[in-house]
């Protein structure tokens, strides 16, 4: 108030010699963004001899446009009688500083005569708009016609290449730096990591980096939040402890990266350490941006309610703030309180509804997963490929090709080319091929494979999986074929993807040599996965002393999966002696797993070995081991049908068994033989009948003695 009132006096009381009093008043309203000073200062300027001076002139374009006022700006500067580069340059800045820029351009243009600063107007100005392209032709003309680029030149240029992702133009760049004599700038230095960062070059932005003589809390934070955003995210926390060591204090983005880094990485412990930084100073417990790097942090660790107590304190909140704690319910499968946060969110984004929508299929809950898509599009809200990924996965999970092929129809109308770039959506082309490979149709997941303009590596695993998944061995193994012809490198999703292939096939002899050529040729350890498919080969194949034997040597203990593939052989094959062996190898580690006791069982009912199930069933009984009846279902017209083992309820059971008679008759006719499975009637045979085969087996034993 008191330097209003000074302004106030000294335009109503004084007559000044020269203008420059006035400059200095008009410097004062300029610091106090005051416009209303401002005009009473030009008011009494009017009434002067100073009034057509270009000097202060300048000074009133100059103040009208830095407080915003960029009309009262354009009337001085369109009444001066005379205009030197500083008039253009005041109204252009002011323009491009407010966005006016098709205005600004125009005036450029016009400009009689342009020195660095007019470009540099330019290209700032077109930089902070994301206007990027119009930049970096600034900076290209700027430097055509010899004028030198200085520090915020090549600052807006470099933020132009960032935002576009335009490496090889940002390389010419920093080559320019590199000559210049702002090389060693700390500020250049920072604006190349960041620029590298954004090209997604983290050897380029490290090297940048490594190459300053002095750096600041900018420079870190660019290196920390390159590692943070392109990985690896391991790297972003060994940086921060760098810095640390070079006694750097982290400020409010240090510490967000750094959260967000241990939310990459689930890392707790570390996570932890950067919230108890976080509260002993009091100027970051309130930022938004940390507070919902916090919550992130903790959702992504599984920490809901650490992250809820995060969200609860902070003062204020936004759509990013709600959105990690819907991620963060569904993540602890908790959809119920997802739900509710999503319903009580005041504004929604996409990424609330795809958060919501990825919940409920990662818990199962495929059926809600759709419902809450098809509301989206009631809502109007614009999908994106995430969206779409998402709702695929629910419907291969529920395996319903009709919605499928709907949501395929949206996706082509979405107009999704499967293609890499800032929004990669080649993962909803991977996503359309498990959905029809789940369906069954692989000829429809091999059109999309074929159609898709760029591949990787999940692309190629879709295929292999699918294939194998399906029956089509031989198909599988000759994708496996283009894929190490295209030069993609498999993983270990490729290769049990390969070796299940040559198990339904039947290729024993290529499934041996492509498990020995994983650690040769791929450089890859084969896993519990990888040996588990050998075996379920092997034992297809008869041979079991060979799987046992891999099972031996396996370097990680074997689990009740491995066993239970050689035990389900065992009773194909009806091998006893080992099957037995294996049993007791699985109820050692499972004691109440039903599935050992039932397959030892049939075993022994094949060969009219009573007595042993008589032992195994009453070995059952008193380990309290029960065994859950088979059960399947059909969807039918939208209705759920159960069927449990010999199950009488349904009300068409009459219709179903006849059916089912019929189909036994005729499969016998052509040569089909029952053979006792997992639900075969020795299992549910009564007590009493199981004693009197028993004691026929004895009766017969008797007399063949």
């Amino acid at each position: 108030m008191a330097k209003h009132g000074l302004v106030r006096k000294v335009v109503g009381d004084l007559s000044f010699l020269d203008s420059s009093p006035f400059a200095k008043l008009l410097d004062t309203c300029v610091k106090s963004k005051s416009v209303f000073e401002a005009r009473l200062v030009h008011a009494r300027i009017i009434k002067t001899q100073f009034s057509s001076e270009i000097f202060i002139q300048n000074r009133l374009v100059d103040v009208y446009g830095k407080c915003g006022f960029l009309e009262d700006a354009r009337k001085v500067f369109d009444h001066m009688q005379q205009r030197n580069t500083f008039s253009w340059n005041a109204v252009l800045g002011a323009l491009t500083k407010f966005g006016a820029l098709d205005e600004a351009l125009n005036l450029f243009k016009c400009m009689p005569e342009r020195d660095q600063c007019s470009w540099n107007a330019m290209v700032s100005g077109f930089a902070q708009r994301d206007r990027f392209e119009e930049a970096l032709r600034f900076v290209v003309d700027m430097h055509s016609e010899d004028f030198v680029l200085n520090e915020y030149s090549f600052g807006s240029a470099l933020s132009a290449c960032a935002g576009l992702m335009d490496l090889s133009i940002g390389v010419q760049i920093h080559g320019l730096i590199a000559k210049s004599r702002y090389s060693l700038d700390v500020y250049m230095g920072s604006a190349l990591v960041d620029m590298y960062s954004k090209c997604r070059v983290v050897a380029s932005a490290q090297r940048a980096f490594d190459d300053m003589d002095v750096r600041n809390i900018v420079s870190w934070n660019s290196l920390i939040t390159c590692y943070e955003q392109n990985g690896p995210a391991g790297k972003a926390l060994e940086v921060f402890v760098r810095m640390m060591n070079c006694g750097i204090e982290p400020d409010e983005i240090t510490l967000a990266s750094v959260a967000s880094a241990c939310a990459s990485l689930s890392a707790i412990r570390e996570g932890l350490q950067i919230h108890a930084r976080v509260m002993k100073h009091d100027k970051y417990r309130n930022d938004l941006v940390l507070g919902n790097a916090l919550v992130d942090m903790y959702a992504k660790c599984r920490r809901v309610n650490e992250a809820r107590l995060v969200f609860d304190r902070m003062p204020l909140r936004d759509v990013v703030s709600e959105t990690s704690m819907v991620s963060g319910y569904a993540k602890a499968s908790s959809v119920k309180a997802a739900r509710l946060m999503f319903s009580n969110m005041m504004e929604r984004n996409v990424v609330s509804w795809n958060a919501l929508i990825a919940g409920y299929t990662q818990n199962g809950e495929n059926e809600e997963a759709v419902r809450l898509f098809l509301l989206l599009k009631r809502e109007s809200i614009w999908p994106t490929h995430y969206t779409f990924g998402n709702l695929l996965n629910a419907c291969a999970n529920l395996a319903d090709l009709k919605l499928g092929r709907q949501a395929h129809t949206h996706i082509l109308k979405h107009g999704f080319w499967f293609k890499s770039g800032e929004d990669s959506d080649i993962f909803v082309g991977n996503s359309l091929i498990d959905m029809y490979m789940k369906c069954g149709l692989v000829e429809d997941g091999r059109l999309v494979f074929e159609r898709m303009l760029e591949r990787d590596n999940v692309s190629w695993n879709a295929m292999i999986v699918g294939y194998a998944q399906n029956g089509y061995g031989t198909e599988a193994l000759e994708i496996f074929r283009e894929m190490l012809v295209s030069g993609e490198r498999p993983d270990h999703v490729t290769m049990i993807g390969v070796l299940s292939a040559c198990s339904h096939a039947g290729l024993v002899e290529e499934g041996r040599c492509y498990f020995q050529s994983m650690t040769i040729e791929h450089g890859l350890v084969p896993v519990k996965d990888h040996y588990t498919c050998m075996v379920d080969l092997l034992g297809r194949a008869g041979c079991l002393d060979e799987a046992n034997n891999l099972i031996q040597t396996m370097p990680m203990e074997p689990d009740a999966v491995v066993w239970g593939s050689l035990l389900a052989a065992c009773k194909v094959h009806g091998n006893i002696t080992l099957g037995k062996y294996v049993a007791e190898r699985l109820l050692e580690i499972d004691p109440l797993n039903s599935g050992p006791y039932v397959l030892l069982s049939n075993m022994y009912a094949e060969l009219g070995r009573w007595k042993d199930v008589v032992r195994v069933r009453k070995q059952m009984r008193q380990m309290g081991v029960i065994k859950q009846p088979g059960c399947s279902w059909i969807s039918i017209q939208s209705h759920l049908h159960v069927f449990m083992v010999k199950d009488k309820r349904h009300p068409h059971k009459k219709d179903i068994y006849l059916i089912l008679k019929i189909l036994t008759e005729q499969m016998k006719r052509v040569g089909y033989v029952p053979e006792a499975d997992d639900d075969e009637p020795y299992e549910e045979e009564s007590d009493s009948e199981l004693i009197l085969h028993s004691e026929m087996e004895t009766a017969v034993d008797a007399a063949v003695g």
